[in-house]
């Protein structure tokens, strides 16, 4: 089940991750929009593959790892969980409202756009 986190709800869900576990922010936009805007998160590893390129980076995927997808408002990123959850990862958390909303509730340094 894909569980639905806001950019504040993140670290609750971090804390329920496997204590030797590193989870994974996948960062599902394009690189315009990274250069534009990044996050960074302790707690978690940081991955930029654009939406485009996730189906030909599966395999470099562990699909035992928790995994919170991100994109510019949860749309894009919300298909990329789903499209994980269904090749068998187990914890995937979509990050609702995306960076758009990760700049206006968690962290003003990012940028929006």
């Amino acid at each position: 089940m894909i569980a639905h986190i806001r950019p504040t709800q993140l670290q609750d869900w971090l804390a329920d991750a496997e204590p030797d576990t590193l989870p994974l922010l996948l960062d599902v936009r394009e690189p315009w929009e990274l250069q534009t805007a990044s996050v960074r998160c302790a707690g978690l590893e940081v991955l930029a593959i654009p939406m485009g390129s996730i189906a030909q980076q599966l395999a470099t995927l562990d699909p035992q790892r928790p995994v919170a997808c991100l994109c510019h408002h949860g749309a894009r990123s919300l298909r990329v969980a789903a499209f994980l959850e269904h090749n068998g990862f187990d914890r995937v958390a979509n990050i609702t409202g995306g960076i758009d909303a990760w700049s206006r509730e968690l962290d003003p340094s990012v940028p929006l756009y």
